[in-house]
C-alpha cells in the first residue's frame, strides 16, 4: 500500500512539474516593426481594418498571428525568434499582394533573431498625390491628385473620394464629425480634385481638427488615405 502511494505521489509531482514548465515559457521579446509601402512611400489606411498574417511552424499548432497595420501604415509585433511566413490574406488593404505560380497569395520568408525592421512592399490601385488640407472661413478645404498605379486587367475604377474631419487623430468613414464626398462618376480630372467641409460646433470647444482624404476603390473594402493632418482654425 505504501509502495502504491509512493508511486502515486511521484506521478503527481511529475504532472505538476510538467504543467508549471508549460505555463512558464518566456514571453516573446523580439520587436518586429516596419511599414507597408509603395516604392518607399507609406500606405495610409483605416485604423484597425488592415492586417497581415505571420505563420510559424514547429510548435504543434500551426496558426496565424494577425498583425494590425496602423492608420499611418506602420506595424509592430512582439515575436519569438524563429522563421515565419508573411502573407496578406485576400481582400486585405487597398492594394494587390503578389501571387505564386498556382495563383494563391504568395508568402515572404521572415527570420526573426532579435529586433527586426522591415518595410513590406505592396502594389496599390491608386496613390494620392500633392494633397493639401487647410482651414479658411470656418471650413476645411482639401485638394489632391490621383495616380492610377494598376493599369492592366487588375485595375479598378474609383467609387468615391471623401474629405473627413474629426476631433481626434482617428479619422475615417466611421470616425468623423463632418465629411464631403465626390462620386467616382463625377470625377472629370484625376489631377484636380477639390473638396470643402464646414467645421461644425465642437463640444467641448477646441480650435483644431484632424483631417484627411480617403479614396474608395470599386470592389475593394479598404480605403487608401492621405496622412492625418492637424489643422488649427
Amino acid at each position: 500500500m505504501k509502495k502504491k502511494y509512493y508511486f502515486m505521489m511521484v506521478a503527481l509531482i511529475v504532472v505538476l512539474f510538467t504543467s508549471c514548465k508549460k505555463d512558464n515559457y518566456d514571453a516573446p521579446q523580439a520587436d518586429f516593426t516596419g511599414r507597408i509601402v509603395y516604392k518607399g512611400e507609406p500606405i495610409s489606411v483605416q485604423h484597425g481594418q488592415v492586417n497581415f498574417e505571420l505563420w510559424q511552424s514547429g510548435f504543434g499548432n500551426y496558426s496565424a498571428l494577425n498583425v494590425n497595420v496602423a492608420q499611418d501604415g506602420t506595424y509592430s509585433a512582439k515575436l519569438f525568434n524563429g522563421d515565419y511566413k508573411l502573407v496578406f490574406s485576400p481582400n486585405q488593404g487597398p492594394f494587390l499582394w503578389k501571387k505564386n505560380a498556382a495563383g494563391r497569395q504568395d508568402t515572404i520568408a521572415v527570420n526573426i533573431n532579435g529586433a527586426k525592421t522591415m518595410d513590406i512592399e505592396v502594389m496599390p490601385y491608386y496613390m494620392i498625390r500633392g494633397a493639401t488640407l487647410a482651414a479658411a472661413s470656418g471650413k476645411v478645404n482639401g485638394f489632391c491628385k490621383l495616380e492610377k498605379i494598376i493599369t492592366n486587367a487588375d485595375g479598378k475604377d474609383i467609387e468615391n473620394v471623401s474629405l473627413y474631419i474629426n476631433k481626434t487623430q482617428f479619422v475615417d468613414g466611421g470616425n468623423n464629425i463632418a465629411t464631403q464626398q465626390i462620386n467616382g462618376a463625377a470625377i472629370a480630372d484625376l489631377n484636380n480634385l477639390n473638396m470643402s467641409v464646414t467645421i461644425p460646433a465642437i463640444v467641448p470647444a477646441q480650435n483644431y481638427v484632424f483631417a484627411r482624404i480617403g479614396v474608395k476603390i470599386a470592389g475593394v473594402d479598404d480605403l487608401i488615405f492621405t496622412p492625418v493632418t492637424k489643422i488649427s482654425f
